[in-house]
């Protein structure tokens, strides 16, 4: 009977001493299953590069197709009956019969331009050359005292302004090429002279203002004078220069552009910053839930 009475005993024994084993052997095992977990976790975050956020590519602006301008008409213009196949030896002698470019005839003689206008015509092989001729009712429309308040090399200027260095026909206008070159020079902000050919009518724009042909009075093989009715004023004669700026205030002007480029460097910085803090706070607290829900399980277990 004693025998049988501490056998079950016995047993009981077994069974719960192998049970408080197999418990020792899980705690052991998650244990150490979450000190693994841990230590990867802390490896991934001190391998981990740090990205830094990628500037937009800027894109060039595409540039806007001109359309092409329209090919102009060849113009018509009424010839002058004293026209000659001969090459004129003096061109004030033309205007002179003309009879209608007295002020003109006046400043190419008081300049002495005419001296070399007719020099370059005579020796001239090729090309030959071109007058514009304002008439005595286009300088009488200038403003009061206009031509007094210019100077000698101002007067040279305009008078070189009138004259193209090539033979340009009558319907030859619309093939010249803008702006067209005078032999004042060829400067499209001081200087700019437009041709525009449209039907019969010829116009000339210095952006300042702008004449039109209404007759030829001379034409040959080597010179052309065309009669226009307006002065063609150079822009030089009108353009001012803006005032240089100060030191101070021109540095005073840049200081703003280097402030907001310096607040612009640290306001991506702090922004790499805050991303990054982010970043490992996430982290942080996947390992810490990790570890949390694995003592849990542990004392689960234990219990």
């Amino acid at each position: 009977l004693f025998h049988s009475h501490q056998n079950p005993k016995k047993l009981y024994l077994q069974r719960r001493l192998k049970t408080k084993n197999l418990k020792m052997k899980q705690v052991t095992f998650f244990f150490f299953f979450s000190l693994f977990l841990l230590f990867s976790s802390t490896l991934s975050i001190s391998q981990a590069p740090e990205s830094s956020p990628k500037s937009p590519k800027k894109t060039p602006p595409t540039p806007k197709a001109t359309a092409p301008s329209p090919k102009s008409l060849v113009p018509t213009l009424p010839e002058s009956p004293d026209s000659t196949d001969s090459v004129p030896d003096d061109i004030t002698t033309i205007l002179k019969k003309a009879k209608t470019f007295s002020v003109l005839i006046r400043l190419l003689k008081t300049t002495e331009i005419m001296s070399s206008v007719n020099s370059q015509l005579i020796t001239a092989k090729n090309g030959g050359l071109t007058i514009l001729a304002p008439d005595d009712s286009a300088f009488s429309s200038l403003k009061a005292g206009f031509l007094n308040s210019l100077d000698e090399n101002k007067k040279i200027e305009l008078l070189q302004f009138h004259i193209l260095p090539q033979y340009v026909a009558s319907s030859n206008f619309d093939s010249l090429s803008n702006p067209v070159q005078t032999i004042a020079g060829k400067d499209p902000t001081r200087l700019p002279l437009n041709v525009y050919a449209s039907g019969n009518n010829v116009s000339l724009s210095t952006g300042v203002v702008t004449a039109s042909v209404v007759g030829v009075v001379y034409t040959d093989n080597k010179l052309a004078i065309y009669h226009l009715d307006k002065v063609l004023l150079p822009r030089d004669f009108f353009a001012t220069k803006a005032p240089a700026l100060a030191p101070t205030l021109a540095a005073a002007a840049k200081a703003p552009k280097a402030a907001n480029k310096e607040n612009s460097s640290a306001d991506d910085q702090d922004q790499n910053d805050q991303d990054q803090g982010k970043s490992g706070a996430v982290r942080l607290c996947g390992i810490l839930g990790t570890t949390l829900m694995s003592f849990v399980a542990v004392a689960m277990i234990w219990s």
